[in-house]
């Protein structure tokens, strides 16, 4: 059993909660004083658990954005300085306005009845905060919405966002205006778009007519092939995954993206979170978690991609800290909270999917990189040290196993050894990502997680909220206070205060 601190999912007060181990999975129970007991399902298997809680770091935060605390988490967020992990990913959400009207979408776009849209002035404003961060600038954003391709001025955001030196920029999308202009996708790409986000729930008309409210699918086709033709060839897939909606066609759909695998980087599934417009009462019926998604992957590849493959995506601190240690500078740590996400590669040959580890000791070269890392800390050359480490790696790989033209050994030395996007990018054109990252609601919420998160939001107001914060506490404020319609009523409110205070005795 183990006490944590969540929520109320009525009144939103902070609350003493337990988890515990019931049947293999484990489960998170709280009482509210007025609301009564909630209890759902935390992490589906307890094995899995335990293995992942072994990847536990701890990060430096964001001292240039610490906000005073008052309230607590996860009412201080600006960030707070509890928080424990910088921003990897930041999203700024350049509009609520969408093409589209999903019955799952967490954003719940254009319900408010307010236009929240920053203007370009707000965003690039937005963008410095997050280049300005200490100790380490935030390398990565995602403009989302909404839809962001809504905006006619996205290709300038998007340049805007490269020159201020943004070295990986992305676009959360449904697909539906790369999909309708090949001159559109390359404006894109010629701005500065390194990744398209697209949302996809299957490889056949039903998951989109239940997720979408139509068959999106020939749309989600059609963009792909658009990216392709104008040379975007970074895509994600994003499967909105529920249980009994498209949990059965998670092996599909990364068959689909192997066979894609000329545009299609990787598969980033998203276990539904009960935020925004989904039905809640249907929460038992469709929660699934990311042991869920590992077990499907598993039984629908035949195996090919088992359970030990996954990681989460807080194993990458070993290799992360030794690269800044050799090249002496701070780089972003993944101090995410070991249950927030997970991730492997897999490579493709002849109709298989091969695993990293069935070639790579994963654990083996971890364990190596962070007992030699303290060597390369302080001053002085690192030269001979790195030659010494770079002849040991091939001791964790078996080549013979893995596919002949990867040259495995070669890219993770130069990876090792230069640590840039680029030799990081040679490795992932090589393969195909597959991560799941589970955000959370108010039922299953975890404030330990919020500390640890490195999904943030760039706001307006200068702040920088974590990501499952925002979407259950923080969105509906940021955008009405900055909404059009509000501003235009505080103009009219400000004009009629005037007029009283002229015609005041």
């Amino acid at each position: 059993m183990k006490h944590i601190l969540s929520v109320c999912p009525e009144c939103k007060k902070v609350i003493d909660s337990i988890m515990f181990e019931e049947n293999g999975k484990i489960m998170l129970k709280k009482t509210c004083p007025e609301h009564g007991t909630f209890m759902d399902i935390y992490w589906s298997d307890s094995k899995l658990y335990d293995r992942f809680r072994r990847y536990s770091y701890v990060g430096n935060g964001v001292s240039s954005e610490s906000t005073l605390t008052s309230n607590g988490c996860p009412w201080d967020c600006g960030i707070c300085s509890k928080h424990k992990t910088g921003t990897l990913l930041a999203n700024i959400d350049v509009t609520n306005r969408c093409n589209l009207s999903c019955p799952v979408c967490f954003a719940n776009a254009k319900a408010s009845g307010f236009i929240y849209e920053p203007d370009f002035e707000q965003i690039r404003e937005m963008l410095l905060t997050l280049r300005n961060q200490k100790p380490v600038p935030c390398y990565a954003v995602q403009f989302a919405g909404g839809e962001p391709t809504v905006r006619e001025d996205l290709p300038k955001i998007i340049e805007t966002a490269q020159e201020l030196g943004f070295t990986q920029i992305q676009i959360a999308t449904n697909g539906v205006r790369l999909a309708k202009s090949q001159e559109y996708c390359e404006a894109l790409k010629n701005a500065g778009l390194h990744t398209v986000y697209l949302s996809f729930d299957g490889v056949s008309e039903e998951p989109y007519i239940k997720n979408r409210g139509f068959n999106a699918l020939p749309v989600k086709q059609k963009a792909i092939e658009n990216c392709r033709q104008t040379g975007l060839s970074s895509v994600v897939l994003v499967p909105t995954l529920i249980k009994g909606v498209n949990d059965h066609q998670v092996g599909d759909i990364v068959r689909f993206a192997a066979r894609n695998e000329d545009v299609v980087r990787g598969v980033n599934f998203q276990p539904v979170a009960f935020a925004g417009r989904i039905d809640q009462a249907m929460r038992k019926e469709q929660r699934i978690t990311i042991p869920d998604l590992v077990s499907l992957l598993e039984e629908q590849t035949d195996g090919e991609i088992p359970s030990s493959a996954w990681y989460p995506a807080s194993a990458a601190v070993p290799i992360i800290r030794f690269v800044s240690a050799v090249r002496k500078v701070p780089l972003p740590e993944f101090t995410v909270h070991p249950l927030c996400g997970a991730a492997t590669y897999v490579f493709e040959r002849e109709g298989r999917l091969i695993p990293i580890n069935e070639f790579v000791d994963v654990d083996g070269l971890l364990e190596f990189l962070e007992s030699i890392t303290p060597e390369f800390k302080g001053q002085g050359s690192n030269v001979t040290k790195l030659a010494k480490v770079l002849r040991n790696v091939p001791r964790y790989i078996d080549e013979a196993r893995s596919p002949k033209d990867l040259k495995i050994v070669s890219l993770i030395n130069n990876f090792l050894k230069n640590g840039t996007r680029e030799h990081a990018a040679q490795f992932h054109r090589k393969s195909l990502f597959l991560g799941a990252m589970h955000f959370q609601d108010l039922y299953n919420l975890d404030l330990e997680r919020v500390e640890h998160c490195g999904i943030h939001y760039a706001t307006p107001d200068g702040k920088v909220i974590p990501f499952c914060t925002y979407n259950n506490f923080h969105r509906e404020g940021v955008e009405a206070k900055y909404s059009k319609q509000y501003r235009k009523n505080m103009e009219f409110d400000k004009k009629t205060l005037g007029v009283m205070e002229r015609e005041a005795p």
